[in-house]
């Protein structure tokens, strides 16, 4: 394997707002950046796509020499994976799809390239149940938009091997990304698995009547969202009880955990759910297109951030 500081080339597996984010974040770190797209129908919405995280991460600031013209999108395969140092995919998250992709890279991909799923709950022991070379397959799961979030969740299959986990995670750290290494291969992992607890709440309010998802939204927004940008659940309650830290927290209210305020088993999301749901997000974006919501985002994102750093 290269040492990570000499990576040059990687390349992207996908045309949907992961695969697309991931080479903006490539390319703003001064990379070369091969994306495979499933046809040409995909180039109009991955180039918007690129467009406007490349908006953002000239705020945040990119290395020398980083530029939209080191991307090439090719429709081959084949093609995509000659001569590139590193692969993240971000296919589609359908199994029997990842499974037929990591069949395929046994013959299309050198053997001493390490291969990342961006896959958000999926075991890469399953995806990689036909794949011969599955010692060098890892899961480099990363938080949307991927150009901005640091977070990646690496977990390793059953048959990863070591010297695959230690440069994964040398690579990402080299690439500016945040890398956690989980203690073991579960579903979900770990930012994914506390994001759905919120979500299967929110839909339970929405279902009851109990709320609205613009209410749910102002509650986070105006709560605990901003303080969870600086600090996560766990020194948020350590810090919020004193002296007495988190000791005095959950003896002091342990107790209420036993009570019945959430619903972590989903509601079933029938028709009349789906439609509260979608009816009032609709709401909320009256007016706005997809762009102008994900431009708004991405610089609310750069100002945390650049606040964030401040701190250290």
């Amino acid at each position: 394997m290269k040492s990570v500081s000499e990576v040059n080339t990687v390349a992207s597996i996908g045309g949907g707002p992961i695969g697309a984010g991931w080479a903006a974040h490539f390319l703003s770190r001064g990379l070369k950046v091969k994306s495979y797209l499933h046809s040409e129908n995909e180039v109009e919405f991955y180039n918007t796509l690129i467009k406007t995280a490349w908006e953002s991460l000239k705020e945040l600031g990119m290395r020398r020499n980083a530029s939209l013209e080191n991307l090439s999108v090719t429709f081959s395969l084949e093609e995509c994976l000659k001569s590139v140092d590193f692969v993240q995919e971000s296919i589609p998250e359908v199994i029997e799809v990842k499974q037929e992709f990591y069949k395929n890279i046994d013959n299309l991909l050198d053997e001493k390239i390490i291969i990342s799923s961006s896959t958000s709950g999926l075991l890469i022991s399953d995806l990689v149940k036909y794949c011969k070379t599955s010692d060098r397959a890892i899961v480099g799961h990363p938080f949307n938009p991927p150009y901005l979030l640091p977070l990646v969740e690496i977990v390793a299959g059953e048959k990863t091997s070591k010297k695959t986990l230690s440069w994964a995670t040398d690579f990402y750290n080299f690439f500016d990304k945040v890398p956690i290494i989980l203690k073991k291969e579960i579903p979900g992992f770990i930012a994914t698995r506390l994001q759905e607890a919120l979500w299967r709440e929110a839909l339970h309010m929405v279902a009851n009547d109990e709320a609205t998802p613009e209410q749910i939204d102002l509650a986070l927004i105006n709560g605990p969202a901003p303080r969870m940008a600086f600090q996560g659940q766990c020194m948020a309650f350590h810090v919020a009880c004193g002296e007495g830290g988190m000791a005095t927290n959950l003896d002091q209210f342990g107790p209420a955990l036993k009570l019945p305020w959430t619903r972590l088993k989903a509601p079933e999301l029938n028709k009349a759910l789906r439609d509260k749901m979608v009816d009032g997000c609709n709401k909320m974006a009256e007016g706005k297109n997809f762009k102008e919501m994900a431009l708004q985002r991405d610089k609310a994102i750069v100002s945390i951030l650049k606040v964030l750093k401040g701190l250290k």
